[in-house]
């Protein structure tokens, strides 16, 4: 992936992030993927970038080919408002498990399964990563659509909604490179959805670092969304444990 300074630029993406949250025509009631979905205050809003609906197509959750994404169990670390957990649970997925470090969004996350009455299928819980798991719980497919912007080492959070767009050092990127392959069943596998917004090299020497080797399994190439007009290439990558 080339690299784009100002795509890539994380105060750019803190402006965002302040924008997004305070907008006077942020909606409490959005449309994705030919569905309703409810959007509470201080969670990321998919209306303003492309990247959640880039997520579903690379999960296989949109569109005609629908029918014949993988079933199995499902875990979404960093759910937001909880449409890709629902809409896996809607496709057959099951177990799904939406989990997000934001209060906030584990909320939202159980609005919207009540909402496509996908209750008995999704259960929302709060954490960091896998810490709100139970040890033993493994999944055929572990997600997540990470906050792939690089922040500088040391960057105090403001509020729970910056870390959606931003992360600090990649530390978190460096804890689900290590423990998300340790959260699949045999045969499972373990996501990321990554961008250009990225830094990719970094991400590389990162994935060597805790033994592990990131394979392309799909990308494509989108504008920028709601605050820029750039061309930013996303990916879908495995993680897989080296040796």
């Amino acid at each position: 992936m080339p690299y784009t300074p100002q795509v890539q630029d994380y105060q750019r993406s803190l402006e965002r992030s302040r924008q997004s949250l305070n907008r006077a025509d942020r909606p409490d009631v959005f449309t994705l993927a030919g569905r309703q979905w409810d959007l509470l205050d201080e969670v990321f809003a998919p209306v303003y970038s492309p990247s959640t609906g880039v997520a579903l197509d690379f999960l296989g959750l949109t569109g005609p080919g629908v029918e014949e994404v993988r079933r199995g169990s499902f875990l979404e670390i960093g759910c937001g408002t909880g449409a890709i957990a629902v809409t896996a649970a809607l496709a057959g997925h099951t177990p799904v498990v939406a989990s997000d470090i934001n209060v906030r969004a584990v909320e939202n996350a159980a609005v919207n399964a009540r909402r496509h009455a996908m209750t008995d299928r999704v259960r929302a819980v709060h954490g960091d990563l896998f810490s709100g798991l139970d040890a033993g719980e493994r999944f055929d497919t572990v997600f997540w659509s990470s906050n792939y912007v690089l922040g500088p080492d040391h960057y105090e959070y403001r509020s729970a909604h910056e870390r959606v767009y931003v992360d600090a050092g990649y530390r978190t990127h460096r804890r689900y490179l290590e423990q998300a392959p340790l959260r699949t069943t045999s045969g499972g596998r373990a996501l990321l959805h990554f961008s250009s917004r990225g830094d990719h090299p970094r991400l590389t020497r990162i994935a060597e670092e805790t033994g592990r080797e990131l394979r392309v399994l799909n990308s494509c190439r989108v504008r920028e969304g709601e605050y820029g007009n750039e061309i930013v290439e996303h990916l879908l990558l495995q993680i897989v444990p080296v040796g």
